[in-house]
């Protein structure tokens, strides 16, 4: 679950055919991730910017249980700050992530860059808030797995700003994959759960109204605590390093079966979540 950031090879060096294996399951996991995140971030935009040019705010209550309280203006503020700098941060990831536009662009770069972190740092506190403030569905177990991500995407994004001024690139480009995998824990949490949905044609291992169960649980484990994308992405650095062909061939193969189930993920959040609330 990486993107194709890494340094250019020299140009006269020819890769061995397990680091261009690397590079293209990356590559296929970064287009559909990409087309997953934007699909995200257009829903976002139709659903919460509809409701709220047309003043109908309750309809906000159908996607996220008490993200609209009346007479709580101060609370309805940062849900919607939340909610709108969140479209920002899955339309620009990507973006910020694709090598030709640091190379051909690198102005765009560094301000998208500045944007995003800065985003990503609100949108995390913001959350923080939300969970703790307004607990709807779901565990305990999820509140505090998620908010560990928004410590997460604290910490990384500082050390993606701490190693840019410094001028290290390739470990600035390292955090900063390591932060854009963790700002998309909501995502993948969502693109988790409508493809295991999707799989088992409903819920199963979960209660859908109290939003409470195992799957839920070992969910948000894995999203948010103890993400296995980040675990993904330091396999995809190691064997980028090593060079070890058994272990590039296994690295290859488990980004591809990742990209094969994200694919399946977004199939079921756009069919079963995003468009039916258009």
């Amino acid at each position: 679950m990486i993107t194709t950031t890494d340094e250019r090879l020299p140009d006269k060096a020819t890769p061995p055919y397990t680091t261009r294996l690397l590079i293209l399951s990356a590559s296929a996991w970064f287009v559909v991730a990409t087309i997953g995140q934007w699909l995200f971030g257009i829903y976002i935009l139709l659903f919460y910017g509809k409701s709220t040019l047309t003043g109908d705010f309750e309809k906000w209550n159908n996607v996220l249980p008490h993200g609209y309280v009346e007479g709580d203006w101060v609370g309805n503020t940062v849900v919607g700050m939340h909610i709108l700098l969140a479209a920002i941060l899955v339309v620009g990831g990507p973006l910020q992530l694709i090598p030709a536009m640091r190379q051909h662009l690198p102005r765009f770069h560094r301000w998208l860059g500045r944007t995003y972190v800065t985003t990503a740092i609100v949108v995390s506190t913001a959350g923080l808030l939300m969970v703790w403030t307004r607990r709807g569905e779901g565990s305990s177990i999820q509140h505090i797995s998620i908010s560990i991500q928004a410590i997460y995407i604290i910490v990384f994004a500082l050390l993606t700003i701490r190693y840019a001024r410094a001028r290290q690139f390739t470990r600035h480009r390292e955090w900063a994959l390591r932060l854009f995998l963790v700002v998309n824990g909501v995502w993948f949490f969502r693109v988790g759960l409508m493809g295991w949905i999707l799989v088992n044609g409903g819920p199963v291992g979960f209660d859908p109204k109290t939003f409470t169960g195992p799957f839920l649980t070992a969910l948000s484990i894995v999203t948010y605590a103890i993400p296995v994308s980040l675990l993904v992405l330091e396999l995809y650095f190691q064997a980028r390093q090593k060079q070890n062909k058994a272990f590039s061939l296994f690295t290859s193969a488990l980004i591809f079966l990742c990209t094969v189930i994200t694919g399946i993920g977004i199939f079921g959040a756009t069919m079963g979540l995003w468009l039916p609330r258009l």
